[in-house]
């Protein structure tokens, strides 16, 4: 049986979306344009895209945390509401 994990597949998603620019120094640049702040660098194009991965993580586990709106990737939608109970009622 094989398993589907949303989080995984939004991150294959989001870097498969990733755009790469070699900068004046020889270095390179990455970004998600629709992950908004996700930017990384490297020395190398494989350097910055592992780096990219990593920001990328971060920024979805932030903004998961914060209650931000986080685009919705080939059908993948991070986003929900938090339905609970007061902490009184617990």
């Amino acid at each position: 049986m094989e398993f589907k994990y949303v989080l995984t597949d939004y991150i294959e998603q989001a870097m498969a979306l990733a755009v790469y620019e070699e900068l004046e120094d020889g270095t390179f640049c990455g970004t998600i344009p629709p992950c908004w702040g996700v930017i990384a660098f490297g020395s190398t194009q494989p350097a910055c895209k592992e780096e990219l991965q990593s920001v990328l993580e971060e920024w979805i586990v932030v903004g998961l945390r914060l209650g931000d709106t986080l685009p919705v990737l080939e059908e993948i939608d991070l986003n929900f509401e938090v339905i609970g109970e007061p902490v009184e009622s617990l």
